[in-house]
């Protein structure tokens, strides 16, 4: 092998990585919504009807003819030339695929974070060091072969590397783990003794649904005596209370922590880190079942919070975690007479020390059961009937679930936070009061694992008589809408499009003053 070949193979070695890696990156993006876990970014890549495995596929088999047939047509100009001129189509492909996929942004981009550049760019050293790897082997079986075909064709496997994309990146993440893990882990330690050394009163909250919802509103009112720390947004994770440990301190009376869980083990590992002594767990639903593995698992790890805490409150999925320490929805509190409208949702509060009438700017059955979850816990930490009703009069609705909004006379119901079943129809059920035209536009329910059939195909039911259904995506729509045409729905009202902004584009199209557009569900670019 020339000198000339050996610089040639790890030039072109390297190009074909870069291109390689440049057409996967948003793969990164995935990983990154799906927590670094590998697993479970591999489950979500081969799994059925997933569309990028279909476009890395069709990748593939569009470079393997076009490299095969560039080379075939020019192979009178002699091989090597052959070889050379069979790149062009290499490129062009490569460089189209890749504007194609920059203008179909991501609808969650990559958050530029120093543990995502550092996956970045060691999945693009391992495929620059994958393809330079395999051009010396091709070579190398090129000149065993001494076959004018095999010579020939002989860089043609390449166009097989988009199919091993996914694996490699889950393969480098694993290994980076190694420095991940420690250098996270010294970060989370720190919030950690932090934590242990703070005489705030700290509070878990946990849940499969209002988790965020009954925290905000908890904050709110117990603002209105103590000062309060909340982790913010949907931090809910060991890095999320960490940083905003690290960042904020902990110069409060309450720290309240939101406790998100996934697998077995987070709950626990979310109580080793704040030490909670009270706790709340809002209910237990299906979400995440896909993770979990069943309803049952769910349960058991909402559960360990109920164990691990001296006082807690439930909801009413809940109930049964009860050890006796509990105030519990429906029997200890509740929400009561519930009167819902686009504009408000109006209850009693029923608490322990009594009973007071509510008006509150937020949507849905649901947000009322949140207000009481979040008084029920201000009334366990020592407020009276008076500064809880104070506080609640501060509520203000909560970013992207169910907030209404308006615009140009049409009203807009944004729940793009909302992703369990429950909270959809809840939400359901507040459009269906809306005077106008009603517009349900929905991707369907995620992480529901073998009850995702089952669910979608509920969801699509509740969304028979609305005027129009818009259904968002490529894998769930398809059992919203047998769930609908099953149910009797009108097939002339349900259009399915491929994306959020095709769905906004057909709404500037069909909306008029009056009507009344629902927002369901926003879902992470993995569906």
């Amino acid at each position: 092998m020339s000198l000339s070949t050996v610089l040639a193979v790890i030039f072109g070695g390297i190009l074909a990585g870069y291109a390689f890696a440049m057409c996967s990156m948003r793969l990164v993006a995935i990983l990154q919504q799906e927590g670094y876990a590998g697993g479970a970014f591999l489950r979500w890549y081969y799994r059925n009807r997933n569309i990028e495995r279909k476009k890395a596929s069709l990748l593939a088999l569009a470079l393997a003819l076009l490299t095969a047939l560039f080379s075939v047509c020019f192979s009178f100009l002699g091989y090597e030339a052959a070889n050379l001129i069979s790149v062009v189509p290499f490129a062009g492909i490569c460089i189209l695929y890749c504007v194609a996929e920059h203008k179909r942004a991501l609808r969650v981009p990559l958050k530029p974070t120093m543990r995502a550049m550092r996956l970045a760019i060691a999945y693009l050293i391992v495929m620059f060091a994958l393809c330079v790897g395999l051009g010396f082997a091709l070579v190398a079986v090129s000149m065993a072969a001494d076959t004018d075909w095999v010579y020939l064709l002989r860089f043609v496997p390449f166009a097989l590397v988009p199919l091993l994309c996914p694996p490699v990146l889950a393969f480098v993440n694993v290994c980076m783990k190694a420095y991940e893990a420690p250098h996270a882990n010294k970060f989370v330690k720190r919030a950690q003794a932090a934590l242990a050394e703070s005489g705030a009163v700290k509070v878990g909250i946990t849940g499969s649904f209002g988790k965020t919802s009954v925290k905000n509103f908890a904050a709110v009112i117990l603002s209105e005596k103590y000062k309060v720390i909340a982790t913010p947004a949907s931090y809910n994770t060991p890095a999320g209370i960490a940083r905003t440990v690290n960042e904020g301190g902990l110069d409060c009376e309450i720290f309240l922590a939101e406790m998100g869980a996934r697998r077995t083990g987070d709950i626990s590992e979310l109580c080793d880190i704040v030490r909670p002594t009270v706790g709340v767990v809002t209910g237990v639903c299906a979400q995440h079942a896909e993770t979990f593995g069943s309803l049952d698992a769910i349960r058991a790890e909402k559960g360990v919070l109920a164990r691990r805490t001296e006082q807690c409150v439930l909801g009413r999925s809940a109930s049964d975690m009860d050890g006796g320490n509990a105030l519990v929805m429906g029997r200890d509190f509740d929400a009561e007479d519930i009167v819902l409208s686009t504009e408000n949702t109006r209850f009693t509060l029923r608490l322990p020390q009594g009973s007071i009438p509510v008006t509150v700017p937020v949507l849905g059955r649901h947000a009322a059961e949140d207000v009481a979850l979040a008084a029920a816990l201000c009334s366990l930490l020592g407020m009276t009937v008076e500064e809880i009703a104070a506080g609640i009069a501060e509520i203000a609705p909560v970013p992207h679930r169910l907030e209404r909004r308006e615009g140009n006379g049409v009203v807009i119901l944004d729940d793009a936070y909302n992703c369990n079943a429950e909270g959809a129809k809840n939400a359901v059920e507040v459009l269906r009061l809306a005077a106008g035209r009603k517009f349900v536009v929905t991707p369907g329910i995620v992480e529901l694992g073998q009850l995702e059939e089952e669910v979608n195909g509920a969801l699509g039911a509740a969304l028979v008589g609305l005027d129009r259904v818009i259904l968002v995506g490529e894998t769930l729509v398809l059992d919203v809408r047998s769930g609908y045409l099953a149910a009797g729905g009108d097939e002339s009202r349900l259009t399915i499009v491929p994306t959020l902004q095709k769905a906004q584009e057909l709404l500037a199209k069909e909306l008029a003053a009056g009507d009344c557009v629902l927002f369901l569900n926003d879902l992470p670019d993995k569906y």
